[in-house]
């Protein structure tokens, strides 16, 4: 019998190579709007978590309207002004594809809002791989449980049958807090070092490697 029914997956950084692209975008929103210039490691800290609480933790002095017009600038250079590739990685159709011939059930949770995620399914074409997905906007954010306690009883799997795979602490924290195993990714977000501080049950370093440690 396999270890895990449930697979659920972040998506930027962990499927798309997008950290880049959200590095950049979050720089300019702090021109535009005259604020200081966050540093990379700085951004890096705070993917995977909703925009309200990334950018609380980026500028903890400012107003829900402050907020608000940050949200409005980030979403703005996301969509139309950064012209920052952000692909899937290489390995991350033949990963799917893999697990689904396998038979397994797929997940995705992520700190994107229902429309951001909406959109990347489309255009990528992954939306038939999924079973189910949950978005920031839709549950509290990481590392809060919440996300992965919806999919679980949406698609009526216990904690100890699912996994949940992501490149950064927040996401292994709210598996944990979940009851649930993970395994971190080395190639997005947050490094190896960082990862190994939340006892994941194994860190990968490419897509593939997920298919070893099942």
């Amino acid at each position: 019998m396999k270890a895990y029914e449930l697979l659920i997956f972040d998506w930027d950084g962990t499927l798309m190579d997008s950290i880049g692209k959200i590095v950049r975008c979050m720089e300019n929103t702090a021109r535009v709007m005259a604020l200081p210039i966050p540093s990379e490691q700085a951004v890096r800290d705070i993917i995977g978590l909703s925009m309200t609480e990334a950018l609380q933790c980026l500028y903890p002095a400012g107003s829900v309207g402050e907020y608000q017009a940050l949200r409005e600038e980030y979403k703005q250079q996301f969509l139309q002004l950064d012209t920052t590739p952000s692909p899937l990685f290489s390995e991350t159709p033949a990963l799917l594809s893999q697990l689904r011939s396998e038979k397994y059930l797929l997940a995705v949770a992520t700190g994107k809002a229902r429309a951001g995620l909406e959109r990347v399914l489309r255009e990528t074409g992954l939306g038939e791989f999924f079973h189910a997905s949950r978005s920031a906007d839709e549950a509290r954010s990481k590392p809060h449980p919440d996300m992965l306690q919806q999919l679980l009883a949406e698609l009526k799997i216990a904690p100890e049958r699912a996994l949940m795979v992501g490149d950064s602490v927040h996401d292994l924290n709210m598996a944990a807090s979940a009851g649930m195993d993970a395994i971190g990714v080395s190639y997005g977000a947050h490094s190896r070092e960082r990862l190994h501080e939340a006892a994941p049950k194994a860190i990968i370093d490419t897509p593939l490697g997920l298919l070893h440690h099942l």
